[in-house]
């Protein structure tokens, strides 16, 4: 495929990647089930390869913001780089799984590469298509959640085949989307970069109120989001057994449940254009909320009410996610646009690490409880951002055109 083709069509290239480039985000959460029948992992062991890869990741961008790869280098590259890197990362749990300390150094590795990936993607974005921004976030948005579900479509689509197969999927996945971004090369509206290498550049944005109250509603968002993705299956297979239908349909569901959030990044940016990306974020983090607060108490209910309510709650869940990166977006300096969202990434990321603590630990003591551990997010979320105004806030298209004026 050449790279005068590829470059035709800039923003499908660029999610196909992030989608390829993002499989190796949750890769052993989707083989999780066969890793606790073979090696007689726990669901906190499970949790705490998570949690590696989410400290690897807050590493990761953390590293980008103080040396300013982000701003200093080309995105493409970074992100061809780290997609290999990942790539190899993640084909080597395969040999160390059954050694814990080399197991969580690895998928550490893997958070620390995908650091390359999934805010780069957001930088490449923008470089490509100033005029549709907001839109294009959504989708990028929607790729990261496909990518997340994909290991489980993955470990589905290979029932009865060694837990190794899927794995090693995503790892030539990671490469082909490296690959594509490698001949797609950096778009041409990207803002000169102001040279400078230091963290504070990064957090420049804070000083803004407005930019503190979108972010405040991002970190409550991340406290929920990744959390509730990583319980998805051990939910999922709740109801499996309720149903006494086959253990083969987890992956299956967990998938699909995952994979709806697609949807909702897709429609929410579609309503931000109309409604603004405020009224869609403040939305989302209210329904998203709402079924938090009654998941545990409907329990009595049938099965398939459950993986409805389940449903709903991926589609709502990561809905706000792209509105909060375009009003994140809107108000970073032109000349440190990577820098800000690889801080903004990094403080919401670190809040990952103790929801899915949490809830992973306590599982086995209070089942479906936990969730409500899950609650202060949407709470502090909406608290952060209560001050904001209720007119048409900062939306896809006003996005748009502050991408297209940074050029």
């Amino acid at each position: 495929m050449s790279a005068s083709l590829l470059r035709r069509y800039p923003l499908p290239v660029i999610v196909l990647a992030q989608l390829f480039g993002t499989s190796l985000w949750f890769s052993v959460n989707g083989v999780g089930a066969s890793l606790s029948h073979s090696l007689g992992l726990s669901e906190a062991d499970l949790g705490h390869l998570t949690l590696a890869v989410q400290a690897g990741f807050i590493g990761g961008t953390l590293l980008i913001a103080t040396t300013g790869l982000a701003d200093r280098f080309h995105a493409s590259r970074i992100f061809a780089v780290s997609s290999l890197a990942g790539a190899l990362t993640n084909a080597g749990f395969v040999l160390v799984a059954d050694h814990m300390a080399l197991a969580l150094t690895l998928r550490l590795l893997t958070g620390l590469c995908l650091a390359g990936i999934y805010p780069l993607g957001m930088k490449l974005v923008i470089g490509w298509t100033p005029k549709h921004t907001g839109a294009a976030l959504a989708w990028l948005v929607g790729m990261l959640t496909l990518g997340t579900a994909l290991p489980h479509l993955l470990r589905g689509s290979t029932a009865g085949l060694p837990w190794e197969w899927p794995l090693l999927g995503a790892t030539f996945l990671a490469l082909g989307g490296g690959g594509l971004i490698l001949l797609l090369g950096d778009g041409p509206h990207l803002p000169a970069s102001s040279g400078k290498a230091r963290l504070t550049e990064g957090l420049a944005a804070l000083r803004e109120a407005r930019f503190r109250a979108v972010a405040g509603g991002y970190f409550g968002h991340c406290w929920e989001l990744y959390a509730l993705w990583t319980l998805t299956p051990f939910l999922v297979a709740r109801e499996v057994e309720r149903l006494g239908a086959s253990p083969a349909w987890v992956p299956w569901l967990s998938f699909g449940i995952i994979a709806l959030g697609l949807g909702g990044c897709v429609g929410g940016g579609q309503l931000s254009r109309r409604l603004g990306s405020l009224w869609v974020a403040r939305w989302a983090l209210v329904a998203s909320g709402l079924i938090c607060l009654i998941y545990p108490l409907a329990t009595w209910l049938p099965p398939w009410w459950l993986l409805a309510l389940l449903a709903l709650w991926g589609l709502s869940v990561i809905a706000d996610s792209p509105q909060f990166s375009a009003l994140a977006a809107a108000s970073a300096p032109n000349e440190r646009v990577g820098s800000t969202l690889a801080v903004m990434n990094a403080v919401g990321f670190a809040l990952t690490i103790p929801a899915i603590s949490l809830t992973t630990t306590l599982w086995a003591q209070q089942g479906v409880w936990v969730v409500w551990w899950l609650l202060p997010g949407p709470l502090l979320g909406l608290w952060a951002m209560r001050r904001l105004p209720v007119r048409k806030a900062p939306s896809a298209m006003e996005t748009e055109g502050r991408a297209g004026r940074s050029t």
